[in-house]
């Protein structure tokens, strides 16, 4: 289901696109062939000053995962059965969790996680992504396992020093619990909790950029399209990116929560090239040098190709590619208001307080040694 968000966090998270433009340069980003797409199509909807029309709303609902996992056997693609068996038993997930619940079902545990949502506010997606018509097993196709590369040693011990008591974007609500709850100072101040939870941005980089499915829910991202600027909205967390076009980065004294993007056009192709992030952002753990290249191309007149190039030397060892269509829908684009009565985040850390009093944050010291 979509729509606004409500104040309730600590939800479990279900399951889990180079060139040189202007100041900028891409090297050490090694980009897959060219999208046959980008060449000039005189079929595809353009606007008064003829560039490919990419404005519209889109849901990146998908049950693909960023990464490959073991099952493919590190192929990216798979077969309609193999699809078709994954789409079939989230159907069934979905069904049984909509069933009503056993009347005399024990009480959880004193103490026991159970989660923000039930499966009514769920909809992380009923399909597999298809690429040339043929399914996918991820998001990333470079390198070419899927799996995104490496952290380098000094990420590793960034990482280990500063993500449990550091906001990150990317994070979902229920992993930064887990690793939080055994953790204490992370209850000390709210500009330590996800910026998730705290209505700043998207979890699971559902901003961007790269602007990811969140496989949770509020799929729906709108393009919105100038000559001078590009907005896309994206509906969880109703984060808003501006990208300018044809125009130099700002200097690198500024930074942003969503980087500096900036545009140009290579025939029907919108690249976006993305820097001056701020160190508060840390997508998947990278610093304030995070640089992102995307490629925007349409394959019909109601499907978008988004393809993304994540790089950033101080977090993995080489840079990493992925890709997945973005389908045109009729649907709307609601307001996400989660600012609005967010007693959560308050009562997070009254819940903190009181763990404290009980000595509860004592013992999972204890059982973690």
């Amino acid at each position: 289901m979509r729509g606004r968000k409500p104040s309730l966090f600590g939800a479990a998270l279900l399951s889990g696109a180079a060139a040189f433009f202007l100041t900028t340069s891409l090297a050490g980003q090694t980009q897959p062939a060219a999208p046959k797409a980008a060449a000039a199509n005189s079929a595809l909807p353009r606007t008064p000053d003829g560039h490919v029309d990419l404005q519209g709303t889109y849901d990146v609902a998908t049950l693909t995962p960023i990464e490959r996992p073991r099952s493919a056997n590190g192929k990216l693609t798979m077969t309609e059965k193999e699809a078709a068996g994954i789409e079939n038993a989230e159907r069934k997930r979905v069904y049984d969790r909509a069933l009503p619940s056993a009347a005399d079902r024990d009480a959880p545990p004193i103490g026991a996680p159970v989660g923000g949502y039930n499966n009514f506010w769920i909809d992380r997606g009923s399909t597999v992504i298809r690429v040339d018509n043929t399914p996918r097993t991820s998001l990333v196709i470079d390198p070419p396992d899927g799996k995104i590369p490496a952290l380098t040693a000094e990420a590793q011990k960034r990482i280990t020093q500063q993500f449990r008591n550091g906001p990150n974007a990317d994070a979902n609500e229920e992993n930064n619990q887990n690793v939080f709850r055994l953790d204490p100072e992370a209850y000390n101040d709210p500009e330590q909790r996800p910026l998730g939870e705290r209505c700043l941005l998207g979890f699971g980089s559902t901003s961007g950029p790269p602007t990811l499915p969140n496989y949770f829910y509020n799929n729906l991202k709108q393009i919105v399209q100038t000559p001078g600027y590009i907005m896309i909205l994206v509906e969880m967390d109703h984060d808003a990116r501006i990208i300018r076009m044809n125009q130099p980065h700002l200097p690198s004294s500024v930074r942003k929560w969503m980087g500096d993007s900036v545009g140009h056009w290579e025939g029907d192709t919108l690249v976006v090239d993305t820097t001056n992030f701020t160190s508060k952002t840390r997508f998947r753990g990278s610093t304030d040098q995070l640089h992102v290249v995307e490629r925007f191309w349409r394959t019909d007149s109601r499907t978008l190709m988004y393809r993304f190039t994540v790089e950033d030397p101080q977090t993995w060892t080489k840079a990493w590619t992925g890709e997945y269509p973005w389908p045109a829908t009729d649907q709307p684009l609601y307001e996400y208001a989660c600012h609005e009565g967010n007693y959560a985040l308050a009562d997070i850390l009254r819940g903190a307080r009181a763990a404290e009093k009980r000595g509860d944050f004592d013992k999972k010291a204890d059982e973690k040694k």
